[in-house]
C-alpha cells in the first residue's frame, strides 16, 4: 500500500514539475488562461488575421491570441477619428480653457454658459461656502477667518470688484490673481460657474 502511494506521489510531483516547467515560448501550465491572455486592441493598428497567434491561443471563439482587428471598422485601426473640425467638449458646451493667467481682457468676455436657475445659486453657494468663504467671508465681504489673517482679499460688495464681468470672476477663480490662488484643478469649470452665478446674483446681487 505504502509502495503505491509513493508510486502515485512521485507520479504527482513529476506531473507537477512538468507542468509549471516554463521557457520561451511555452508558458506551461496556466490556471484560468483567459485571465492571462486577454485580447489586446491596438488603438492604431489591426491584425486581420485570424490564425495569427493560434499556437499560443486559448481564446474561447478559436480565433489566434493575435487577432485584435474591430471588423466594422474600415480605417485598419481599432479607434475612430473624430469628425474633421471638431473640438473636445463637455456636457455644457464648453471648450477647454486655454487662456493664460495674464489674459483676463480675454477672460472677461467669456460668457456664463450655465442656464442660472435656484437650483445652481444653491450649489454655488453651498460651493462658495466650501471653496471661498474661509478668505471672502460669508457675505463677500473679505473678513473670513482666514483672510483676517492673511489680509488684502477682495470684498466683493465693494469698489471695481462689483462691476467684475463673470468671465473675470471665473478666470480669477481658475488661474488666481493677486494672493488668490489658483483653484482650476480643485473645482471643476461647471462648478466655477456656479459659484460665479452665486457671487454675481446674491452676493453683489446683480
Amino acid at each position: 500500500m505504502m509502495n503505491k502511494l509513493g508510486i502515485l506521489g512521485i507520479a504527482l510531483a513529476g506531473t507537477i514539475f512538468v507542468g509549471c516547467r516554463a521557457g520561451e515560448d511555452n508558458p506551461g501550465l496556466e490556471y484560468a488562461p483567459q485571465m492571462y491572455h486577454s485580447v489586446p486592441y491596438e488603438p492604431l493598428s489591426q491584425i486581420k488575421d485570424e490564425s495569427q497567434g493560434s499556437w499560443l491561443s486559448n481564446r474561447e471563439d478559436e480565433k489566434g491570441e493575435f487577432f485584435n482587428s474591430n471588423v466594422n471598422n474600415p480605417y485598419q485601426m481599432n479607434m475612430r477619428e473624430p469628425v474633421e473640425g471638431t473640438v473636445p467638449r463637455n456636457k455644457h458646451g464648453m471648450l477647454p480653457y486655454r487662456l493664460k493667467a495674464f489674459e483676463l481682457e480675454q477672460a472677461a468676455l467669456v460668457e456664463n454658459p450655465l442656464t442660472v436657475d435656484d437650483a445652481i445659486i444653491k450649489e454655488g453657494e453651498t460651493l462658495y461656502t466650501q471653496y471661498c468663504s474661509a478668505c471672502h467671508g460669508k457675505g463677500g465681504e473679505g473678513d473670513g477667518k482666514v483672510g483676517e489673517i492673511i489680509g488684502g482679499v477682495a470684498n466683493l460688495k465693494g469698489g471695481a470688484y462689483i462691476n467684475l464681468p463673470e468671465g473675470h470672476i471665473f478666470h480669477v477663480i481658475t488661474k488666481g490673481k493677486g494672493r488668490m490662488g489658483a483653484h482650476g484643478s480643485q473645482i471643476t469649470p461647471e462648478n466655477r460657474w456656479k459659484i460665479v452665478s452665486y457671487v454675481k446674483q446674491v452676493i453683489q446681487k446683480q
